[in-house]
């Protein structure tokens, strides 16, 4: 069994090294008892995202993050996940939450996780009461400081 994760930069640099990036989520999926994966994390820019949102999601302009995970046949088959992060919209959502950008990162890249594996939350005012944003926050301050480096 393997947690394989691949970091992209796909127009965007992250704050984050890909290295560390890729160590948060295989960090989630232990925390989520996930044995085998294969995820796929890119950065992009605005503009990407934005396409992204609109085509797959029918949802206008530039989000922060995305999530597309794939039905498992079995249970014994791999997660499979692509995750797209726009740094550009993580920086404004940071500066709102009064939060450093990398700790903002991080909480996407286990957002992104988490949808991945099929929670869901919300799309209003409750969703930072929801039960998936509070095991995100659980899981951030689980990863601890170093999820911010």
């Amino acid at each position: 069994m393997s947690l394989d994760v691949d970091v992209s930069l796909d127009g965007a640099r992250s704050p984050l090294a890909s290295a560390r990036v890729a160590q948060i989520a295989r960090d989630v999926l232990r925390a989520e008892r996930v044995r085998n994966a294969l995820l796929s994390i890119a950065f992009v820019a605005r503009p990407a995202i934005a396409r992204i949102n609109r085509r797959h999601l029918g949802h206008s302009g530039a989000t922060d993050v995305i999530s597309f995970g794939f039905t498992r046949a079995t249970s014994a088959d791999p997660v499979i996940g692509d995750i797209y992060i726009c740094p550009d919209v993580a920086r404004t959502n940071a500066r709102s939450r009064s939060v450093g950008v990398r700790e903002e990162i991080a909480r996407l890249v286990v957002h992104g996780v988490l949808h991945v594996l099929g929670y869901d939350h919300p799309d209003d005012a409750s969703r930072e009461k929801s039960d998936m944003w509070r095991r995100q926050e659980r899981l951030l301050r689980r990863l601890g400081p170093g999820a911010r480096r």
